[in-house]
């Protein structure tokens, strides 16, 4: 095949991947839930960074590296499943209290760590490019890492696009729910344990097979 055919075969594949719904895609929705329209887009651009360190990490070869390493491997899983069960607890223990009308730029900051470290130490997340990306490289084309790192590229924006969508959609919903306190507490209560529960998800992964 040729480079120009592989790449559409691509950007049909990875279109597809980002509109399904996934563990980032109900992450972003829980913290717009949690937080408003500005935590769920600083969030989403959160995880598009802690993608990009997957996919030059994959280019460099690190992610290969810890996917060959069991031990590795589990310390970086439990890194991140521990760390969303933590992010999780705090929201649903936040969401017992009032919601402010709008988040303060320090909330927005820090969903935006938050979201850089989640996908960050996501391990799930380097095995799909793994996985992926290496399908669409065309060897002929020559260097490979440019080719991962830019596929990947676009696999990370499609995936950030389908995000906002949902995170429009998620701060429509919550802003027709401000008048209902007490609902809405409650949704923020179960966002956080939608967080935590992605956290124990993560943890029973299991290690890719070499």
């Amino acid at each position: 095949m040729t480079l120009g055919t592989n790449l559409l075969l691509f950007l049909a594949a990875a279109s597809v991947i980002a509109a399904v719904p996934g563990p980032g895609i109900f992450y972003v929705a829980a913290r717009t839930l949690s937080g408003g329209r500005k935590a769920g887009i600083a969030s989403t651009f959160g995880t598009a960074l802690g993608g990009l360190v997957h996919v030059i990490a994959g280019a460099l070869g690190v992610s290969a590296i810890i996917l060959a390493s069991a031990e590795l491997f589990t310390a970086l899983k439990f890194a991140g499943a521990l760390y969303l069960v933590w992010l999780g607890v705090r929201t649903f223990r936040e969401g017992r209290q009032t919601m402010p009308e709008a988040v303060n730029p320090v909330g927005a900051a820090q969903a935006f760590r938050e979201g850089v470290l989640v996908e960050a130490l996501n391990p799930k997340t380097a095995a799909f490019f793994l996985a992926f990306i290496p399908q669409f490289i065309e060897p002929a084309g020559g260097h490979p890492a440019l080719q991962f790192i830019a596929l990947g590229l676009i696999s990370v924006a499609l995936n950030t696009l389908a995000d906002v969508v949902v995170v429009m959609m998620a701060a429509t919903a919550r802003h027709g729910l401000v008048r209902r306190p007490q609902l809405l507490q409650r949704l923020r209560q179960g966002s956080g344990l939608f967080i935590a529960g992605l956290g124990i998800s993560l943890a029973l992964v299991r290690r890719p097979a070499n």
